[in-house]
Parts: C-alpha cells; sequence; structure tokens
C-alpha cells in the first residue's frame, strides 16, 4: 500500500487543531518535535493524570484526508489540522491497517501503528455533532474514523508530497480504541 503525505501539523500546545506546517521532524521514542503530545511517557492531559510514567502509544496522530471529504458530505467542513493530527494522507486507508503496521515517510521516518483514535467530545466542542459522523455503527461493529495513533521507530522529516509506504506485520490484529 502506498499513498503521500497530504498535510503535517503541530503545535506546542494542547489545543483541539494544530497549525499546519511546511514539514515536521519525527523523533525517533519521542514523537513530532516540538508538538505537546510528544514524549517518552504519555502527553494525553487525561491518561497523564491518571498513570504519568506510562509510555506514550500516541505520539503522532494521523487521518486519511479523504475523511475531510466524507464529513463535508454531512454538512461539515474539516481541513488539515482541524482535528489536531500531525499528518494527513491520501491513497491509504490507514484505517484498514492492522496493529503493528509500519508506516515509512519521505526517505528516513517510520512510525508503528499502536491504536484508533477514540473519538472524544473535544470534537463536539470543535463542531457541535461532528463526533457522531466519527462514529460508525454496524450490527455487532462500532468503528472509529477519528485518525490512528503510533509511535516514532525511526527520525526523520515529513513535508507534504512525501511518499508514504505500509509495512504490514506477520500477524495482523485489528487496531484497538486507544
Amino acid at each position: 500500500m502506498r499513498g503521500t503525505v497530504v498535510s503535517v501539523s503541530s503545535d506546542d500546545a494542547h489545543r483541539f487543531s494544530k497549525i499546519v506546517r511546511q514539514s515536521i521532524r519525527l523523533i525517533e521514542g519521542y514523537g513530532v518535535e516540538g508538538d505537546a503530545h510528544a514524549g517518552r511517557f504519555v502527553q494525553h492531559r487525561y491518561e497523564a493524570k491518571k498513570a504519568p510514567l506510562t509510555p506514550n502509544r500516541r505520539q503522532v496522530h494521523m487521518v486519511q484526508s479523504e475523511l475531510f471529504e466524507e464529513v463535508r458530505g454531512f454538512g461539515f467542513v474539516i481541513a488539515p489540522g482541524d482535528l489536531g493530527e500531525n499528518i494527513a494522507t491520501a491513497g491509504i486507508d490507514l484505517l484498514k491497517l492492522p496493529l503493528g503496521a509500519k508506516l515509512h515517510f519521505g526517505e528516513s521516518a517510520v512510525v508503528e501503528l499502536t491504536g484508533l483514535r477514540t473519538p472524544c467530545g473535544l470534537i463536539d466542542k470543535f463542531t457541535k455533532g461532528l463526533k457522531r459522523s466519527m462514529i460508525v455503527r454496524m450490527p455487532g461493529v462500532v468503528t472509529f474514523r477519528a485518525g490512528v495513533l503510533a509511535i516514532v521507530t525511526s527520525s526523520g522529516d515529513l513535508r507534504p508530497g512525501d511518499l508514504v509506504r505500509a509495512e504490514l506485520p506477520a500477524s495482523r490484529h485489528a487496531l484497538p480504541a486507544i
């Protein structure tokens, strides 16, 4: 599976949306340089209050840019960075990748998928009613479309237009919601 990077974003403060950048740097074992969610230990405010020394499994947040068009069909206008993602991709179905899949970006950056982003109430504070469109309910199955989370396994710089390639793990387990 292959795709491209559409946009990259970061923010040094814990705000819902992130600032679109010309480039970002991924740092192995840490996350996006200068981003509030980067760090060896959990930076998610709710999780950090409960267990501050938990390893950070949410170093990088990614969404597929096709989601922006999908929610436009429900009347929502979402642009890159609005959902707090660090990376928006095109041409690769991030939500169908299994736990442990690796995404290779550009020349050297690599991330490993750790889970699905669970849509939280802040999505509705950003745009009322948006959270419902991020949750797909089918008989016996609930799917979250708010993106995927990953850890950085190899450092590198990312820019819009960079290629992304998925490497699937030997065992394929569905991504858990985290």
